[in-house]
C-alpha cells in the first residue's frame, strides 16, 4: 500500500490546513500533544464496543496528525525535536488504540483475538524500530522506508476495521489477522533491506 509515495498529492491540502489551523496560535508540538486526546477517547469507545464512535474519534486523530506537520511546514517551524515528539507520540497513539482492542472483547479466529493484537503491534513496533535501529547504528545511509505496511497503511486499514466492526466485530477481528501478518512481513522487509545494505 504504502500511502506515503503518494504523499506529494496531498501538498496542497497540507498547505490549507496548516494556513487555517495556525491561526489558532498553538504550537506544532502543542498540536502533536492534543493528538493523544482523541485517541484515548478512541481507546475508551472501542473498550465500549461503540465503534462508530471509536471510529469517529480516531479519524479525528488521524487528522489532527496532520495539522501538526502541516502548520509547522506553513509556520516555518519544521525542526528535529518536533518531528522526534511526531515520531514519539505517534508510537503512543498506537499503543493506546491496541489496549482498546486488546479489551474489545473481540471474536476470535482460530486463536484468541488478543493474540492477533499482540502480533499486529509486534509487527508495527519492529516495523519501526527496524529503521531507526538501521540508522542508529549506521547499516544505512538514508531513512530506512517501504515495506507493506507503512503508519498511514496501518490507521486506513484499523479505520475500515472500526466501520466494518459496526456491521459485525469479526470483521474487525479479520482486519487485525490481515495487519498481524503484513506488519509482520514488513519489519522482516525492512530487517533484510538493511542487511543488504550494510553487505553491499
Amino acid at each position: 500500500m504504502t500511502l506515503y509515495k503518494k504523499r506529494e498529492r496531498f501538498q496542497g491540502f497540507s498547505a490549507k490546513v496548516g494556513n487555517f489551523f495556525s491561526k489558532f496560535g498553538l504550537s506544532p508540538n502543542q498540536w502533536t500533544v492534543i493528538t493523544l486526546i482523541p485517541a484515548l477517547i478512541t481507546m475508551y469507545f472501542l473498550i465500549k464496543q461503540d465503534f462508530l464512535l471509536a471510529a469517529v474519534f480516531f479519524i479525528i486523530t488521524a487528522f489532527i496528525d496532520i495539522i501538526d506537520g502541516s502548520v509547522a511546514r506553513v509556520a516555518g517551524k519544521a525542526t528535529k525535536l518536533g518531528a522526534y515528539l511526531d515520531t514519539i507520540v505517534d508510537r503512543y497513539v498506537e499503543a493506546i488504540i491496541v489496549f482498546g482492542l486488546i479489551f474489545a472483547s473481540l471474536p476470535n479466529f482460530y486463536i484468541p483475538a488478543y493474540a492477533w493484537i499482540f502480533l499486529y503491534f509486534l509487527g508495527s513496533f519492529m516495523t519501526t524500530y527496524a529503521k531507526s535501529a538501521a540508522s542508529e547504528k549506521g547499516l544505512v545511509k538514508k531513512e530506512l522506508r517501504g515495506g507493506l505496511l507503512e503508519r498511514a497503511d496501518r490507521m486506513l486499514l484499523l479505520f475500515v476495521g472500526f466501520l466494518a466492526a459496526i456491521l459485525n466485530p469479526l470483521y474487525l477481528t479479520y482486519i487485525i489477522v490481515l495487519l498481524a501478518v503484513l506488519t509482520n512481513i514488513s519489519a522482516l522487509q525492512r530487517i533484510y533491506t538493511a542487511i543488504r545494505s550494510r553487505n553491499g
